[in-house]
């Protein structure tokens, strides 16, 4: 069973919009990657996006988990905390990671040893003190728009929600949370559902959304991936397809954080899943 996590949650930002249409851009477990986070940083510049958000895992699993925080920090990100981050925020030898094996966990513990070690004092106090949901409220056409942003599920920092999970069971979700539009990460796995709870005939469409990963991805496709998120000012609960949403790839230098992993105490395992995108 997972281990129940609960960082701080963010207060709630109120967003009215005047312009046609907002681009969001959003991105996910960075692992410590910096390589493929510098190529992201070049990708989404390019997209010119509004506003840009970070949905946590931002260490673990590479060498660079200093060096990534400091990128993401300067360029005053909003940032949720991810279940490796409130780990080593902790300076625990628990990341909240659901391993499977034996040889899983060895792995999983070589790595949490391997980035408390390296970990800055700074950085670490850093990632103590992020917050665990971040929700933004549009007001269009005088109704409300509710996103909210999570690393797991709103309930668990550790919970998984996999593409197939039970529509039942993550509309339940999504409506505790009052979140109309819910992105997440975790599972490095991109996919976009969109769910009716509508009841009596009125239409209520919710969107599902899992981000994938930056720097580890998961979906057999090793280049690193993000979303965007474009809300226009005539998006409504009431019309499913007056949310876009855009899954982004871009290359970068697998090899370099590869060898960067092969060249640390860290699995070599670790090094051969960035190569297959698993």
């Amino acid at each position: 069973m997972l281990k129940k996590i609960k960082p701080a949650v963010a207060e709630q930002i109120v967003v009215t919009k005047k312009t046609s249409k907002m681009k969001i851009a959003l991105f996910s477990d960075i692992h410590a990657n910096l390589p493929a986070l510098e190529a992201f940083f070049a990708d989404v510049e390019t997209k010119n996006p509004d506003s840009i958000y970070c949905l946590g895992d931002l260490v673990g699993c590479n060498i660079w988990a200093n060096e990534v925080i400091n990128e993401v920090r300067k360029r005053k990100i909003p940032t949720i905390a991810g279940n490796y981050d409130f780990g080593i925020g902790r300076m625990s030898n628990d990341c909240g990671c659901a391993y499977k094996t034996e040889p899983e966990k060895a792995n999983g513990s070589v790595s949490i040893s391997f980035t408390n070690s390296i970990m800055k004092d700074d950085e670490r106090a850093y990632l103590r003190t992020l917050p665990a949901h971040i929700k933004v409220e549009f007001q269009l056409n005088e109704d409300k728009l509710n996103l909210l942003l999570v690393h797991g599920s709103p309930r668990k920092i550790n919970e998984y929600l996999f593409e197939d999970r039970e529509e039942k069971s993550m509309l339940r979700i999504m409506e505790q949370a009052d979140a109309d539009i819910m992105c997440f990460g975790h599972t490095h796995k991109p996919y976009h559902r969109i769910l009716n709870s509508g009841i009596d005939g009125q239409d209520h469409f919710r969107h599902a959304i899992n981000i994938g990963s930056v720097g580890k991805p998961k979906d057999s496709n090793p280049q690193g991936g993000y979303v965007m998120l474009t809300i226009n000012d005539n998006s409504s609960i009431l019309d499913k397809d007056s949310i876009q949403v855009e899954f982004i790839r871009f290359d970068y230098d697998i090899e370099k954080a590869a060898k960067a992993v092969e060249e640390s105490i860290l699995p070599n395992e670790y090094a051969e899943n960035l190569r297959r995108g698993y």
